[in-house]
């Protein structure tokens, strides 16, 4: 039995069932955001979303309903010109399930009024966890990730150029309906929800990598083995004012081993040029196994 569940957790059935759960998981995030946090609070969010909200607080039309009519013709266009069938069928059952949990949650879910603070942290929050879970699961959450791919592909404009003009055009349309103040919340739940999706993507930077210059590389290699039992590459580097070649150590390690790590350094070579910084995620022996990947 033991045998046949670890055959099913590396299964390729498992890694779908495994998506769609986080899809389903991520959708129902962001939804309870919107209808908790942000809308009664007229907190735009980014996107068609942010459209849906601002047909909702004009005619009171449902944000879940708006939201899943207004994505229809960005999905079949994104099946005619797109590609990628894989990621506009999940793109398509998120904004179905995001949709629904939103008229959902705003249905049963009492809504969170009166401190800024607390509903801009936690739409923000709810916002990044749940979109980066979607993202993660090779789906995304329709509106403006489609017209981006789109653009992107025929007319090679950026993502980052899209995004920005889509969302500063969205923002600058509430503002005539919620008022400049709500607007100025939304920008700081859409940095908070942006820190926090790279988070959810990349990990929590539990390790640490450092490039390490030394003169004594083959006693820093040793020292590092037999000290802190980690893998550490060579590399040859040159100096780019003396010309001469220099060799360069790699090495990464967790975060609780930096520290003797340093002090190592220090021990071996004092003179060495040692450059650390965050490793948001890694894969393979002695860390997490690449097969985890998503």
């Amino acid at each position: 039995m033991l045998y046949t569940l670890r055959r099913f957790s590396h299964s390729r059935e498992f890694k779908v069932f495994e998506d769609y759960f986080e899809l389903t998981l991520g959708a129902l995030i962001v939804s309870l955001g919107v209808a908790m946090f942000l809308l009664p609070n007229k907190v735009i969010s980014a996107g068609v979303t942010g459209i849906a909200m601002i047909f909702e607080i004009l005619f009171k039309w449902p944000t879940g309903t708006v939201n899943l009519v207004l994505n229809i013709p960005l999905l079949l266009a994104g099946i005619k010109w797109g590609g990628g069938i894989k990621v506009l069928f999940r793109t398509i059952y998120a904004v179905i399930v995001m949709s629904l949990g939103i008229d959902l949650f705003l249905a049963i879910i009492p809504p969170v009024t009166g401190d800024p603070f607390v509903y801009c942290l936690f739409g923000g929050l709810l916002d990044g966890i749940g979109i980066g879970l979607v993202l993660r699961s090779q789906g995304t959450t329709g509106g403006t990730d489609i017209i981006a791919q789109l653009l992107y592909k025929y007319k090679r404009i950026s993502f980052a150029a899209v995004f920005l003009f889509s969302n500063t055009a969205i923002l600058l349309l509430a503002i005539p309906v919620v008022g400049l103040v709500p607007v100025l919340y939304a920008l700081v739940v859409n940095y908070i929800s942006s820190r926090v999706l790279d988070t959810v993507q990349e990990g929590l930077g539990y390790a640490r990598s450092a490039f390490i210059i030394s003169e004594k590389a083959e006693e820093m290699k040793n020292a590092i083995l037999d000290r802190l039992d980690r893998g550490i590459t060579l590399m040859e580097g040159r100096g780019g004012f003396s010309g001469e070649p220099k060799p360069v150590l790699y090495v990464v390690v967790s975060r609780s081993q930096i520290s003797r790590l340093k002090r190592l350094i220090a021990d071996v070579d004092e003179k060495a040029f040692v450059v650390v910084s965050e490793a948001h995620e890694v894969l393979g022996e002695g860390f997490k196994p690449i097969s985890d990947k998503k």
